[in-house]
């Protein structure tokens, strides 16, 4: 079985769409990363898989090799302070990059690697689906690895039934760690993801705990966050059903920008994000060189880095050594 040397997995759910779980799924990624651990993400949103695109790797193919596949390389491991021997451009925040810690090595699974064009629709029935899933967790050669990440789709429908299931069989318990649910402020999303505990609850996974994306929105052109979705209803739900809540993630379109332009963040004197000042710094400094390098070197100046640094140290004291 190709999971028998990850230590612990992780699924990341939603109990509907759009509420960002990918996104979120990529940041806990290069946090852990970031924090030295090896990483995988798996992608098994077989309709939508978008992991590839929000690593910057859309290009890419998986190899072939004897029972499997290769996964996809986001950046292999740095030591030391080769990391900080960049441009030294941060924001303010905490920066373990150029702190020179390093960084773990980060590989990508999806069928995104696997289609002919980016734009191709995937038509399948279910059981075409559920053999899709249970040949990610059997056939890709991860090697050792800390964490793997499985990105799933939204709801609880055949794939999660028969992920679920094929963990269940394969891994032990200790190696399947839990599930992190993702939710937005709105009433609508919180009765879905209600859904989506009693889901875990029924099949025996554990819930580690409740993120709240989209839960503001931080304007680039001044140092306003502004609610607008409003605020609070995922941790009310969390403590409703006694889950730890893990914290609440604004809009940042700068982040955005990082996934879509590859730019490293640069924002207003000012700027505020959940108490973390984020310096004035990039006007002086050569931007084309503070474009360059690693996505995982780059995400230490966004906003949101310092929100998931806490959430992954939090998360990592309810997963076993």
């Amino acid at each position: 079985m190709s999971l028998k040397e990850v230590k612990h997995i992780v699924l990341v759910l939603s109990g509907k769409g759009g509420v960002g779980k990918s996104s979120v799924t990529t940041q806990l990624a290069l946090t852990l990363s970031l924090q030295g651990h090896s990483v995988g993400v798996l992608d098994v949103d077989l309709t939508g898989p978008s992991i590839p695109r929000f690593f910057g790797i859309e290009k890419e193919k998986v190899r072939q090799a004897p029972g499997g596949w290769i996964p996809v390389p986001v950046h292999e491991a740095l030591e030391g302070d080769e990391a900080g021997s960049g441009n030294g451009h941060t924001n303010g925040a905490t920066d373990t990059t150029a702190a020179g810690k390093g960084h773990g090595p980060l590989h990508a699974m999806s069928l995104g690697f696997l289609l002919a064009n980016r734009g191709d629709a995937v038509v399948w029935r279910g059981p075409k689906k559920t053999a899709m899933v249970r040949q990610f967790l059997s056939d890709v050669h991860w090697g050792t690895l800390d964490y793997l990440l499985i990105d799933t789709p939204p709801g609880t429908s055949d794939e999660h039934i028969s992920l679920v299931e094929t963990l269940l069989k394969e891994a032990t318990p200790q190696q399947l760690a839990g599930a992190v649910i993702v939710t937005t402020p709105q009433a609508i999303s919180i009765s879905d993801v209600k859904k989506e505990i009693n889901f875990c609850r029924k099949t025996g996974v554990r819930t580690l705990g409740v993120i709240e994306n989209m839960a503001g929105f931080v304007c680039p052109n001044c140092s306003e966050c502004t609610n607008v979705f409003s605020k609070g209803g995922g941790q009310v739900m969390a403590k409703e059903f006694d889950v730890p809540f893990l914290g609440s993630v604004p809009i940042d379109p700068m982040f955005i920008r990082l996934i879509e332009e590859g730019k490293r963040p640069v924002y207003p004197e000012g700027t505020v994000v959940d108490g973390q000042a984020m310096s004035m710094h990039g006007h002086d400094v050569n931007h084309e060189a503070a474009d360059a390098g690693l996505l995982v070197d780059k995400y230490t100046s966004c906003s949101l880095y310092p929100l998931f640094s806490g959430m992954v140290t939090e998360l990592l004291t309810f997963i076993a050594p």
